[in-house]
């Protein structure tokens, strides 16, 4: 706190005026920067050109910051007594996630139904994402994004309502020879 506060020429008390933890003040700190650089939303007229276009800005442009907050999450951890996941949470709760436009553009277009993907297929090139960026600190390769994108993400996205169907297709084709 000492340094933060002589680097904004203020004092010590002033800052714990408004951050009363340490790790209130990293929060607003690391919620400030999403803020100040924010991730541009591509619109590529495809499901798959936006989604190769906006895993490819955020790991160009979040290598850095992801490699900052990485070494100051285990101090952040062990004094909030948070989880990864309730930082995540705080830090995200008041702005809309990356993919929600992407989505949403993508169910207009008439590419994927959002009410028959599961969100853990919706949540999963992002989770891919984070974890190798995390794993790493270093950008993510093209090839390894192309993966993500053509060979997980999309057979998942274009099966999910599919699957669903067969199942329950099958489910009550089955019933229905019970009856019989």
């Amino acid at each position: 706190m000492e340094s933060v506060a002589a680097r904004a020429k203020t004092g010590v008390a002033v800052l714990y005026r408004r951050w009363p933890r340490k790790d209130d003040l990293v929060m607003a700190a690391i919620a400030h920067y999403g803020r100040r650089h924010p991730v541009d939303i591509p619109d590529t007229g495809s499901l798959r050109g936006d989604m190769l276009a906006l895993l490819s800005t955020i790991s160009e442009g979040r290598t850095g910051f992801t490699t900052i907050v990485s070494a100051a999450f285990s101090g952040l951890l062990a004094s909030s007594g948070l989880t990864p996941a309730e930082v995540r949470t705080r830090l995200i709760d008041n702005r809309p996630l990356w993919s929600q436009q992407v989505y949403r553009r993508a169910h207009e277009r008439g590419e994927i139904d959002l009410g028959s993907v599961p969100e853990a297929v919706l949540a999963m090139p992002f989770d891919l994402m984070r974890h190798d960026l995390l794993m790493t600190l270093k950008p993510i390769p093209a090839e390894r994004i192309r993966s993500i994108v053509d060979d997980l993400f999309l057979p998942l996205i274009t099966g999910a309502a599919g699957t669903r169907v067969s199942r329950e297709s099958k489910s009550h084709d089955h019933v229905e020879k019970r009856s019989v």
